[in-house]
């Protein structure tokens, strides 16, 4: 498996994982819902089933925005290698490598030290379209392509 299928694979597993913390998340809250019971004190059971509804629809949208980045990052290909950098590039930068996909942060993978970051980003934005040896500027701090995969 070549490093830019291990680094997709990481990061779709992140985002798998993160769904489901969610998912269970979310059922706790709706059974917390359901268990509550009206006390004496109504004012107290109303006060604690709209704070439940707020989290709950916290956490509903926190979902959809994690199910909307992996239907995209899910239609990137690791397979596919382009001389330019496109969505899906794993770039090889005198800084690091770059995961031009989805802004999914820092993690190191097999040792290595890979930033996710999207292609509207300022950086991605940057890189976008650009060959080895180019070199993309960003906050006055200048990285070199030395390899794309």
């Amino acid at each position: 498996m070549s490093l830019k299928q291990t680094v997709h694979q990481y990061y779709h597993q992140l985002l798998t994982s993160r769904i489901a913390s969610l998912h269970d998340v979310l059922e706790g809250l709706r059974e917390s819902s359901r268990n509550e019971t009206k006390s004496s004190a109504g004012d107290k059971y109303e006060t604690t089933r709209a704070m439940l509804q707020l989290e709950q629809d916290k956490i509903n949208s926190q979902l959809k925005e994690a199910q909307e980045q992996k239907a995209i990052f899910e239609q990137i290909d690791p397979s596919i290698i382009c001389k330019q950098v496109i969505k899906g590039s794993l770039v090889k930068t005198d800084k690091g490598y770059l995961f031009v996909s989805i802004a999914l942060g820092k993690a190191t993978i097999d040792g290595i030290k890979v930033i996710a970051l999207s292609p509207q980003s300022p950086l991605g934005i940057q890189l976008m379209g650009l060959q080895t040896n180019d070199t993309a500027t960003i906050n006055g701090m200048q990285y070199l392509i030395e390899s794309i995969e």
